[in-house]
């Protein structure tokens, strides 16, 4: 049994002294956060002048690749730090086998381009690894025999982050789960000679409930169907497993590690941070902002503030940083 330290004892010890003014809270205050800590995820859509209303998400839409640019630029004036660009395929171009996802003029590559191109490095880029936008069925990787298959689907993996670093993708961000794919993506941007190109792994992504907006956003989840991602996603009830999946990530060249959904595994990403130090990003997902974004629309909770406290409680939980569809409205809440 763990002693409990004695600090002082009432009245010589009263706690409410260091909380009497703002001046001296602030002074106090142990975590901090900025934009800077801010990664905004961005939907893209094909056309010009376009913007599509999401329905499960209100305040969010899809944006053509100009608007995306105009986003992007936005986000850097606020000192949002990066933008996540996940694209939204029109189905013609979806396969069985997620070919479209190489294709150097698809709209990530695009989107990629065109934000490098106005911007140069004040912003970040990240780009989504993963086959779900890009294939019929809606999974991350290859369905070979109603299976996913872990190696071929890696191969694949490899391609589509080469070419998204050729576009002037920073960071690539590998969200499919499946198991060495680090590694390999890291092994194949470096004979590319992309070898400063970033790696953020989803390292802990589990199979949530939570994801159901962003399904819609990116036009997924009538391609998935009744089926779900529980063979290469994580169980929602596994910890010591997420200790596992993220040495893996980081022995294989993972410069960053995300835990997804955030709210609900804040204990997973205090035990990342205890356990390894290295930089850690949590994402709060579509399903979280949602719940902030109707809670608020019926009055039952005030916006500003529980966004804000939302988004510090990643960073006190240990995270470096946060993807977060609240990303340009709390850069601009907290620059108020």
């Amino acid at each position: 049994m763990t002693e409990i330290p004695c600090f002082g004892a009432f009245p010589a010890t009263r706690m409410r002294r260091n909380r009497r003014w703002p001046w001296l809270r602030e002074m106090l205050q142990e975590t901090h956060f900025s934009p800077a800590n801010l990664i905004w995820p961005v939907f893209v859509i094909d056309g010009v002048n376009q913007r599509q209303a999401i329905g499960s998400m209100p305040g969010v839409e899809r944006l053509s690749v100009d608007l995306a640019v105009k986003a992007a630029e936005r986000a850097a004036s606020l000192g949002v730090s990066s933008v996540a660009i996940f694209p939204v395929t029109p189905p013609e171009k979806k396969s069985d086998d997620g070919q479209h996802a190489m294709e150097p003029d698809n709209l990530i590559c695009r989107a990629t381009r065109a934000i490098t191109e106005k911007l140069g490095t004040k912003i970040g880029i990240v780009c989504d690894v993963a086959l779900d936008p890009y294939t019929t069925h809606g999974h991350d990787g290859l369905l070979i025999d109603g299976v996913i298959a872990n190696d071929a689907t890696t191969e694949i993996l490899c391609k589509q982050a080469v070419n998204q670093a050729a576009a002037g993708a920073t960071v690539i961000a590998p969200s499919d789960m499946m198991d060495g794919r680090i590694g390999e993506i890291r092994k194949a941007l470096d004979q590319a000679g992309y070898q400063d190109v970033i790696i953020m792994s989803y390292a802990a992504k589990y199979a949530s409930a939570f994801y159901g907006p962003f399904r819609e956003a990116v036009g997924s989840a009538t391609n998935l169907g009744k089926g779900d991602k529980k063979t290469y996603q994580m169980n929602p009830a596994n910890t010591d497993e997420a200790l596992r999946e993220v040495a893996m990530d980081l022995n294989e060249g993972a410069d960053i590690v995300m835990v997804k959904p955030g709210m609900p595994y804040l204990d997973i990403i205090r035990r990342l941070h205890d356990a390894y130090h290295v930089p850690i990003a949590a994402y709060q997902v579509s399903g979280e902002y949602a719940m902030l974004k109707f809670a608020s629309q019926s009055g039952a909770i005030q916006e500003k503030e529980c966004v804000l406290e939302s988004l510090l409680a990643f960073r006190r939980a240990g995270a470096t940083s946060v993807l977060s569809y609240y990303a340009l409205q709390a850069a601009e809440w907290l620059g108020s």
